[in-house]
């Protein structure tokens, strides 16, 4: 009875191991063709090749500012006791911009007149010595000349006379002085009252009325206000160091600011830095990035400050004649067009993917079988990344070696491999990138059966 069960378990052992088999022989047989006529077919998307214009964008971020702003700052210190502007006011050039408390300064004024007029008294003081010690000397020099004095008393009239000399070209001297002190005393008061250096518009006011403020020659003093042309706007952004060769002044731009969305301005590469930024030095995270400027071209603060309107009628077209309102800081993204290739071979940059020759190669040539089993030796095998791109032909993947030029954000120009008119392999992602391989069958499907199914 033992020996009849055992029999029995030895059966369904054999039993289940022949299932087991033959299931994995019908899934290898079908993967390989054995069975049902071939390899399952690899769903794709296809598109054609075509000739296009190509242009390459460079894209940065940044903020928008004024091309020329100035920083209002004094040269006096002391208490602002006029302020005739607000913040958005616009002004002319000389306009009354505020005034700082004079009294000090007109009282260093005074000072400084009394000073001059006691410079003079002594002036008039040390001429009338001067003149009485000249007489002195001449006199004793004639009666030294008849040897009726001694050489002491006329070497010593003339010492006093020279001395007298040096004196009075001292109070000269010490009434320039005061003079020079006078003048920049009346310049400090003039300085007491701030104008506008030009046209423009009050972009920041940083101060109010009863306020101190610093002004010093040798640092800078306190910011008061800013003016700036708020017609003549642009944006400074951080380009890449790897983009950076590619952008040259007088590039055209593509702006969008985060304030206006689904609108797009122009705009022209005014300047490129030549020095770099570096963040995060000595990290991974080390970003260099070069500063660029761009201006805006679009028109737009049309509407000046003095209420004047230097656009057209914005009533016979609202769509075509908007003007945009740009304030300084506003957040911008630019594509700057970078280089153009005008009727070139192109294709999706998504159809361009990349493959180890080497590893073919190796597993070409060093796959072997050892025991009813495949061994792939790749040990030394040095790495060999191409760009390729899988031709449908004839509902055949054939991998084709590329040459690629430049790109914008959805074609990339083939150089070489292919020609206008082949049929490439575009999606889906997943198959491109990692399943399909030379040779394959292929089936292509529609961009939107792929997204049916939820493939990438």
């Amino acid at each position: 009875m033992a020996k009849k069960g055992s029999a029995t378990r030895k059966l369904i052992t054999i039993l289940g191991v022949i299932v087991l088999v033959a299931v994995l022989a019908g899934v290898v047989g079908s993967a390989m063709g054995w069975f049902g006529g071939g390899p399952a077919e690899k769903q794709v998307e296809t598109e054609a090749a075509e000739l296009r214009t190509i242009t390459q964008l460079v894209s940065a971020s940044g903020r928008i500012q004024p091309e020329v702003e100035v920083i209002i700052r004094p040269d006096v210190s002391g208490e602002i006791i006029e302020l005739n502007v607000r913040e958005g006011d616009f002004v002319r050039e000389g306009d009354l911009l505020l005034r700082i408390k004079p009294d000090i300064y007109e009282a260093r004024i005074d000072e400084l007149n009394a000073v001059l007029l006691t410079q003079r008294s002594r002036m008039e003081q040390a001429r009338a010595s001067k003149l009485q010690s000249e007489i002195e000397y001449l006199k004793n020099k004639q009666l030294y000349e008849r040897e009726l004095i001694s050489q002491l008393d006329y070497l010593r009239s003339k010492n006093d006379y020279e001395a007298q000399q040096a004196n009075f070209k001292a109070a000269e001297y010490q009434i320039e002085s005061a003079r020079a002190q006078l003048r920049r005393a009346e310049e400090e008061l003039q300085q007491t009252v701030i104008r506008s250096p030009k046209n423009g518009t009050i972009s920041r006011l940083a101060v109010e009325r009863g306020e101190r403020v610093l002004g010093q020659a040798q640092t800078a003093g306190t910011e008061m206000m800013r003016i700036a042309r708020m017609e003549q706007m642009e944006v400074l952004v951080d380009v890449n160091e790897n983009d950076i060769v590619n952008v040259s002044v007088n590039d055209t731009t593509d702006i969008e600011v985060d304030a206006y969305p689904n609108r797009m301005f122009e705009g022209v590469v005014t300047e490129i830095a030549n020095s770099a930024e570096v963040t995060g030095g000595g990290s991974a995270d080390q970003v260099t990035n070069y500063k660029v400027k761009i201006r805006i071209t679009t028109p737009h603060n049309l509407q000046s400050g003095s209420g004047e309107m230097l656009a057209m009628d914005v009533r016979e077209s609202p769509a075509q004649n908007f003007s945009p309102n740009f304030k300084p800081g506003m957040s911008a993204t630019v594509d700057i067009r970078a280089n153009t290739v005008y009727d070139v071979v192109s294709i999706p940059i998504q159809a361009v993917t990349v493959r180890d020759f080497a590893r073919d190669r190796v597993a070409e040539s060093d796959t072997a079988a050892v025991n009813g089993e495949t061994r792939t030796r790749r040990a030394g095998a040095r790495e060999d990344f191409r760009r390729v791109v899988f031709v449908n032909d004839n509902g055949v993947a054939k991998r084709v070696e590329v040459e690629t030029g430049i790109s914008d954000n959805a074609y990339i120009q083939v150089m070489s491999g292919i020609d206008s008119g082949a049929e490439v392999v575009t999606g889906s992602f997943r198959v491109l990138s990692r399943e399909l391989s030379d040779g394959d069958r292929i089936n292509v499907t529609t961009r939107n059966q792929f997204a049916a199914r939820g493939e990438n």
